[in-house]
């Protein structure tokens, strides 16, 4: 079994295409099919079902595309070290993000990227559990997100800062005079929410859930800077971690009264895998941005 042979197999099973996938990794189509052919004898089972000109993959071709996949992926991390080991801060780098922290994560890019041009960034955000899930199968190097588990079998957990839930409205609200608001208070309001998936979403749902309340949700939005941009220009109210009022100067943080309304972000780490000195020194770079905000 060769490399090669590998990444041949991963390319054809992701566009399910031979000619394509032929095309793809600069090879011609006979040669992809025999090559796949080899690896299939090697294995004792076909990885493809094959119909004409269309191909799907078999059971056998679902389960070994996982294990191809990591395979290639630590050859990678192996010729990233070797180039470490060189000082030369080169190949690619890929941050998971969730987004409260898109102000703070921000104001590193330009920087690092100066500093290491030779470097490629790639910066994936969504939620935490397909950020994890994503770490988990090594296709990104470190997240940038809040975890509720201080101790956990599959990820180390650098402690990044503490935030608080807030009331969120326009500097030019009527509300924004509020010393503070209890969670009974914000229930006369009309919400404006991130929408279900977002990990402030989740978090306030879960608390309201215990505290038996209902609250009134007018609207749902599934990006943050429009829904922050839509508080800043109305009247509307939202409920927020602040880390994403970051930058945004014309909007208040009205802290709300109760306990446990903070959480801890964390940098979050594969545990036991080799971490990319890019990744290393990127990761101190945020816990100074984490520091000072």
């Amino acid at each position: 079994m060769e490399v090669r042979q590998l990444g041949y197999f991963v390319k054809a099973a992701e566009l399910l295409h031979f000619t394509n996938a032929a095309e793809a990794v600069y090879i011609t189509q006979s040669t992809l099919s025999q090559q796949i052919k080899l690896l299939e004898q090697e294995l004792g089972m076909p990885l493809f079902d094959r119909l004409g000109k269309h191909v799907s993959l078999t059971e056998a071709g679902k389960v070994f595309l996982t294990h191809a996949r990591r395979i290639l992926l630590d050859i990678e991390k192996g010729k990233q070290a070797i180039a470490d080991l060189n000082n030369m801060l080169t190949g690619e780098l890929r941050v998971g993000v969730t987004y409260a922290f898109t102000s703070m994560i921000l104001p590193v890019l330009p920087i690092f990227s100066k500093e290491f041009p030779a470097l490629k960034i790639y910066l994936e955000y969504g939620a935490p559990e397909d950020l994890e899930f994503k770490l988990k199968q090594s296709e990104l190097d470190l997240i940038l997100a809040f975890h509720n588990q201080s101790n956990d079998p599959d990820f180390d957990l650098q402690p990044l800062s503490k935030s608080n839930i807030v009331m969120a409205v326009s500097k030019d609200n009527k509300l924004a005079k509020l010393k503070s608001i209890s969670l009974k208070d914000l229930m006369q309001f009309n919400l404006v929410l991130p929408a279900k998936g977002f990990s402030s979403r989740n978090f306030v749902d879960e608390l309201f859930e215990k505290k038996k309340m209902k609250p009134s949700i007018r609207v749902e939005l599934n990006d943050m800077h429009s829904l922050l941009s839509l508080i800043q220009n109305s009247d509307q109210v939202s409920i927020i971690n602040e880390k994403a009022l970051i930058g945004w100067d014309k909007l208040v943080a009205i802290p709300i009264t109760g306990n446990k309304l903070s959480r801890q972000s964390y940098v979050i780490w594969n545990k036991g895998a080799y971490r990319k000195k890019a990744a290393v020194i990127f990761a101190e770079e945020l816990l100074k941005v984490g520091s000072e905000a």
